[in-house]
C-alpha cells in the first residue's frame, strides 16, 4: 500500500529545504552586496552605526525583490512594510553584536563578517514566518 502522508512529508520537507537552499544563494549575493558597502562606509570613517544603516537601506530594496521573487515565489509590493520591519530588527541585532564586538576590542570588520549567518538565519525565519506567510499558507 501507497504511504501518501510520507510521500507528501517528504514532499514537503524537501520543498521547504529548497526554499532554505535558495534563501542563502540568494543570501549570498544579497549579503556580498550589503557586506561591501558595509565595508566601504566603514573604510571612509564613518561610525559603524551609520555604515550599518546605510548598507541596511541599499539592501533593502534589492533584497526584498530578490529574496521575494526568487525564494517565496511573491511580488506583492505591499509586503515591503513588513520587510522593512524585519530588517529594523536585524539592524538592531547586528548593531548589538558589533556595539558587544567593539566593547571588547574585537576587529569590526571580522565581527560584521561572523554576524552575517545567525542574522541570515534570523532573517530567513522572519521572512517565511512574517512577511511571505500570505504566500506560504495557499
Amino acid at each position: 500500500m501507497i504511504d501518501f502522508k510520507l510521500i507528501e512529508s517528504k514532499l514537503n520537507y524537501k520543498l521547504k529545504m529548497n526554499q532554505l537552499l535558495s534563501f542563502f544563494a540568494v543570501g549570498v549575493v544579497n549579503t556580498i552586496v550589503g557586506y561591501s558597502f558595509f565595508a566601504f562606509f566603514l573604510f571612509l570613517d564613518i561610525h559603524y552605526t551609520v555604515a550599518v544603516f546605510f548598507a541596511t537601506l541599499i539592501g533593502i530594496v534589492f533584497n526584498f525583490f530578490s529574496i521575494g521573487r526568487v525564494v517565496f515565489n511573491n511580488t506583492e509590493k505591499s509586503l515591503i512594510f513588513r520587510f522593512l520591519i524585519v530588517y529594523i530588527i536585524l539592524y538592531l541585532i547586528n548593531v548589538i553584536g558589533l556595539r558587544i564586538s567593539e566593547i571588547l576590542e574585537f576587529n569590526l570588520y571580522i565581527s560584521g563578517a561572523v554576524l552575517v549567518f545567525p542574522l541570515a538565519l534570523i532573517s530567513f525565519y522572519l521572512n517565511k514566518n512574517f512577511v511571505f506567510k500570505i504566500e506560504n499558507s495557499k
